[in-house]
């Protein structure tokens, strides 16, 4: 077998400037494939980073059943009370998995500056729970701050923060005073005063003239109620998401509560479409990057068997059989897929090292200010692709090497 390789290694460099091409267009495919791959993981695990721990909307999200069907509706009809509440926490409380459990209560209404007023949505949050979900995200989303001014604070009830299209059209600075006004789930109409602590980057272009973010206590003062309209649970990241589901809908539903836990990918409708798209993307550009490849190894070998032809008459002369011919072919293209993967993966690190001491920003979708642009290094994907471009390059190899050992020894003797 050693000598085989040997003499593979001997056979692929008589034309040496023409292996190196292919060496180069396996490497280049190779490098396309893989950076694009890595790209992909990047934007991948920063949209779920983003939502679960930068958006702090955690991995499982409990409503009361019928919430999210008919609760845009009638809100008020599906809302969990104090007690439901206590029984959410009694039971999450039982497994050490669950790193923040914390409700939340979403508000409409009006928001006025004294002389004009305007549509405002948003949500009432527990501030210190939602600083502690970011606490657990990574460095890179950690770095990103999604707002100017203050973070708003328990203690401050009346501090609350506004979309920069919402502040802009209020004329409303920071450190200046509102009115937000809105029913109470009884139907009497409510107002309370509200301060400007913050300017929040809306995640949506439409939303960013309404979009406000409020303390809980903000919010349910506003409605007037000791209820949520739903419990957000943070879990430790080596938990598995679907199975936990299963098991906390088993235990609440033993309690007592009709609800509906929903998976922060269901509720993130904008992950799944990207992933999609990029999934498409990335078979598509996988499919062109090796189809050239392949044209690129099979006129390799189609030159090298035509040159090679009388050599090859010879040996099947000497005794060497038909298997014998192919296989040495085989082995040659396995040979030059694995230079070319090996450079590949030299010029993958170039680029990934490259990518992460340039430091490059961009303004991804669903956000509002520069972040790092990163290539991931993707171990399985490197695997993939050196396997498949091996086995592709062998397939290549072997059509024209079958070719030319089934000739008849006279006719490939004297081929010219």
């Amino acid at each position: 077998m050693l000598t085989w390789i040997k003499l593979a290694v001997r056979n692929l460099f008589r034309n040496a400037r023409r292996s190196l091409f292919t060496i180069l267009a396996i490497a280049l495919g190779f490098v396309a494939v893989n950076v694009l791959g890595g790209f992909m993981v990047y934007i991948f695990n920063n949209l779920q980073e983003n939502y679960i721990y930068g958006e702090a909307n955690g991995h499982l999200t409990i409503f009361k059943t019928g919430f999210l069907d008919k609760g845009k509706l009638d809100p008020t009809r599906y809302l969990l009370t104090a007690d439901q509440l206590m029984t959410v926490e009694g039971v999450t409380a039982r497994h050490p998995e669950v790193l923040v459990n914390t409700a939340q209560l979403g508000v409409s209404g009006l928001l006025s500056n004294g002389e004009v007023s305007t549509i405002f949505i948003g949500t009432g949050r527990v501030p210190s729970d939602v600083e502690k979900i970011r606490k657990y995200a990574n460095a890179t989303q950690k770095r990103i701050r999604q707002y100017d001014g203050q973070p708003l604070a328990d203690d401050d009830v009346n501090g609350i923060g506004v979309s920069h299209g919402l502040a802009k059209a209020l004329n409303l600075p920071l450190g200046a005073t509102a009115v937000a006004m809105s029913p109470t789930v009884s139907g009497q109409i409510n107002a309370l005063d509200a301060r400007l602590v913050q300017l929040i980057d809306s995640p949506v272009e439409v939303l960013d003239d309404k979009l406000t973010i409020v303390p809980l206590g903000f919010a349910q003062s506003l409605y007037d109620t000791h209820s949520v309209d739903r419990v957000t649970l943070l879990l430790d990241r080596d938990t598995d998401v679907e199975a936990f589901r299963t098991i906390l809908a088993q235990e609440l539903r033993r309690s007592g509560l009709d609800v509906d836990i929903r998976t922060w990918a269901e509720l993130s409708p904008f992950y799944t479409k990207t992933k999609k798209m990029f999934d498409v993307i990335f078979v598509v550009s996988f499919v062109i990057v090796f189809m050239i490849v392949v044209m690129s190894v099979v006129n390799t070998f189609t030159m090298a068997v035509m040159e090679r032809t009388r050599e090859i008459g010879t040996l099947r002369a000497l005794g060497v059989k038909r298997r014998r011919i192919v296989g040495l072919f085989s082995m040659e293209s396995v040979v030059l897929g694995g230079f070319g993967s090996l450079l590949g993966i030299a010029l993958t690190l170039l680029v990934v090292t490259s990518v992460s001491w340039l430091e490059p920003t961009w303004i991804p979708p669903q956000m509002a200010r520069r972040v790092p642009l990163q290539i991931y290094l993707v171990p399985t994907y490197w695997v993939f692709s050196t396997l498949m471009l091996m086995l592709l390059s062998t397939v290549a190899a072997i059509l024209p090497a079958r070719k030319a050992a089934r000739m008849p020894i006279p006719n490939a003797l004297g081929y010219a």
